[in-house]
């Protein structure tokens, strides 16, 4: 298992930004890498980090303005190679269906409930882990 997986927060709001931090915690499961978080809070700071490479999940805000997270998942998708699995922040469970418009690996509404982030971020990371092995 590597030492630390890299988690891209994208969020426009600060507060969201620490709920994903304090869901995600050192580490959301026992079987999965610690975490560090990268929070980025524009559009041009995600994809350079995305450019730069080692980002193991991308956490994308659906409410963030002007450039959303489900269309900065949907351009990342088809933008980046080996794009991270991305887990949205939906504002609604309605909005689901957006969330696989946006080709969205995972969704948990917001506000977020910590201990159903948590459980989807441990399985992208784990579906990630895996991969690279």
């Amino acid at each position: 298992m590597q030492a630390t997986a890299t988690v891209l927060v994208y969020s426009d709001n600060a507060t969201t930004r620490e709920q994903v931090r304090l869901a995600a915690g050192r580490r959301p499961a026992a079987d999965v890498p610690p975490v560090e978080i990268l929070e980025c809070a524009t559009l041009p700071a995600v994809l350079e980090a995305l450019e730069q490479g080692g980002v193991d999940v991308c956490v994308l805000d659906g409410e963030t303005a002007p450039a959303g997270g489900m269309g900065v998942c949907r351009q990342i998708k088809d933008e980046i190679y080996d794009c991270p699995p991305v887990l949205l922040l939906i504002g609604r469970p309605q909005d689901a269906w957006l969330a696989t418009w946006s080709r969205a690996d995972a969704a948990v509404t917001h506000p977020v409930d910590p201990v159903a982030f948590a459980d989807s971020l441990a399985a992208l990371l784990r579906g990630r882990v895996l991969a690279r092995s």
